[in-house]
């Protein structure tokens, strides 16, 4: 069975690397490592550019 490559969205480490998270976003797939989940959660303005609609999240 072939893996899909998938990376976190912040630090783009693989799943080889670390633990990934998987999200859905507008309908497409990405992924986070659980070292910049609190990003993603606290500070997701650092994802702009990185994550679609990240810009628009408020933060916890």
């Amino acid at each position: 069975m072939q893996s899909q490559q998938c990376q976190c969205v912040y630090c783009q480490r693989s799943d080889e690397e670390v633990p990934l998270v998987a999200l859905r976003v507008r309908g497409e797939q990405a992924w986070i490592c659980p070292e910049h989940l609190p990003i993603l959660i606290h500070k997701p303005h650092l994802l702009a550019g990185k994550l679609p609609g990240a810009e628009n999240v408020a933060s916890a």
